[in-house]
This record gives C-alpha cells, structure tokens and sequence, in this order.
C-alpha cells in the first residue's frame, strides 16, 4: 500500500514510522526540504537505539527507513492509496494544500487530515470529492501513542471510517470513530483539565508544581496539566483551546487563557523550546528538586484536584450524551491519547 505523507515534523516523520513498519511504503513531503532531511536523520537515529536495546532488528530498521521515499513535489503523490496531512493548525492553507491534492491523486486515493481540532466536514466542503475525505488523528508521538481518532464528516462516504479503522487497527494502533465535533473525542473532554488548571493559577490560588502535584497525588494521573502543556506545546494546546472555543459560539467554559496566550507570544513554549511552565535547562534537576521540597497543604490539594475533576466529569457526561462516540470508546480514548487513568 502506498501512503503519502504532508507535513515532515514531529507528527508527519511519526506517522511515517508507523506506516513502514507495517509494510507500507510512503512518500514524504514537505515544502521544507530542510525539515525533511532533520527529520529523517532523527528518525535514523531512533531505529538505530531501538536495535541497540534490542526492540527491532538490524534488517528491520534498514527496511522501515527505506521505505520512506522524501518527494520534492505533490506530483509524487499520484500513485498514493491514502494521503494523510499533518501541517499547521490552519483551515486555510490545508484547504489549499487538499484542493491541489485532488488534481494529483487517483479518484480512489482516500484524502485524510490529522488535525486536532478543525472540522472535517467544514475541511472537506471545498473539495470536488469530499466523500472520500476524512479525519485520521494520531497523537504525539505517534509511534507511542496507541489512540487514533478516526472522523467521518457529514460528507464522508458510507464505509469509509470503517475501513480507515481496519487499516488503523492493522498498524498496531488502538483506533476510535468519534463523531465531527470540536475537539473530537479527547480535545474536548480534555479542555477542562488544562483549562480549569490554568484559571487556577491566574486566580493565584496554587502554582503550576502544585497543581500538578495535587492532579498525581491525589487524581493519580501520570501527568500532570502544566507538565502536559510543556510536554504538547503551549502554542499548540492554545490552538486547539481557541478553535474549540471559536467552533463551540465562544461558549464560556472554553475560553482561552491569558496566561498560556502571553506564554505562546513569548515562544516559552515548553519542551520544545528548553522552558515553559517549567525550565529544562541546565538547571532542570535543581528546580526538580525545589518542587519535591514544596510543602503540601492537603485543604488546597482537595480543592484543586475537586475543581479540575469535576469539570472533567462533567465534559464526559456531556460527550455521553451528544453520543460523540459510544461509551467504551470514550472511556478508551482517555486512556490511550492522554494516560488518564481507570
């Protein structure tokens, strides 16, 4: 099977890794054939530590590499079965990049988007053929992550999420149909924990560490809200926060933060960029070690976790019942896109 790939970043090299070590060949592009070529030398590097410990053999890491072919030009794409974009959060340019893909590819070649957030009706309206068009959402990084999202637009053709999911699930991968809504499964449900988190702290109630601490204490998840962010990207939790706020009729309960607005303008971004909520640099261990000696009030703990876990609850009882996607799926995706636990 042939799989053309858009986008060469962190996502797009990803799902590459995932697609050629399931036997099929991609073709990867990216207008930046300097991103490309960073990209595939990363990927280079992590197949020759994952036969170093023995994960993959030898044989097995020359085949998944080679079997990424880098394209300078869309036109390589013709013979694509499947093209999946993953390129920057904006509807206008991956409409563009979609409508000058359908004059390339075959009228069977599915066309699908791993955007987090846009909807893909809204995506597929302006193309000649949007019935064979749909949402196909990893999470970073792909080749950990279990979950895919898998999303049918209201112009989707009959079948086609069904077949997606078949595909999904032969790449090893835990797929879930979730219904065109902002957010889709996980993005929406997941708001209030970064939301709710952050008004907390611009309330000047608790601090980053402590909120964090009070969600792995006492909510036992393995992350968490600030760490997520730094660990996501600010700029990129932020996009998708404004998009489902915008998406939802700016509905109150999703309304950005000014905090992580500043934050993103200040390109403390996170990991990414060495400091976000936390420092990753040098003096990483130092401030690691500062946040274990913090002192714990229980009576604030209480309330913090009470206010991010009733906002969480009430978001899935809410999802439940617009049937965003059945309830084992929404129990599943939580688990499998963010580590949210049983």
């Amino acid at each position: 099977m042939f799989i053309g790939i858009i986008g060469s970043g962190t996502m797009g090299i990803g799902i590459a890794q995932v697609a050629t070590t399931s036997g099929c060949d991609v073709f990867l592009y990216d207008t930046n054939s300097a991103q490309t070529k960073k990209s595939l030398l990363i990927l280079k590097n992590t197949l020759h530590r994952l036969v170093e410990k023995q994960k993959i053999s030898a044989e097995k890491s020359e085949e998944v590499f080679n079997k990424i072919k880098p394209c300078n030009d869309l036109q390589d794409f013709a013979t694509c079965d499947l093209v999946i974009e993953a390129i920057v959060e904006n509807k206008e340019i991956k409409t563009k990049v979609f409508q000058n893909l359908e004059e390339i590819v075959s009228e069977n070649c599915v066309i699908a988007s791993n955007t987090s957030s846009i909807s893909i009706t809204s995506l597929s309206s302006e193309l000649k053929n949007p019935e064979r068009f749909i949402g196909i959402h990893f999470f970073n990084p792909a080749p950990l992550m279990p979950l895919v999202e898998i999303i049918p637009g209201l112009l989707t053709k009959e079948n086609l999420a069904d077949e997606i999911f078949s595909l999904i699930k032969s790449w090893g991968k835990t797929p879930v149909i979730a219904k065109d809504v902002p957010g889709f499964i996980v993005n929406r449900i997941a708001r209030p924990f970064y939301g709710e988190a952050l008004r907390i702290a611009e309330e000047h109630i608790a601090t980053p560490e402590q909120i964090d601490d009070a969600m792995r204490t006492l909510g036992n998840f393995k992350m968490g809200p600030f760490e997520l962010m730094d660990l996501i990207g600010i700029d990129v939790n932020f996009s998708v926060t404004k998009t489902v706020y915008q998406d939802y009729f700016f509905d109150p309960k999703y309304k950005p933060s000014l905090l992580q607005q500043r934050m993103s303008e200040a390109k403390l971004l996170g990991r990414k960029t060495g400091k976000g909520f936390y420092d990753y640099s040098e003096k990483s261990q130092e401030s690691k070690t500062e946040n274990r000696d913090i002192e714990k009030d229980e009576k604030l703990y209480e309330m913090i976790f009470m206010r991010i876990i009733s906002m969480l609850i009430n978001e899935a009882v809410e999802a439940k019942r617009l049937k965003i996607a059945n309830d084992e799926d929404l129990e599943l995706a939580m688990q499998k896109g963010v580590n949210y636990p049983k």
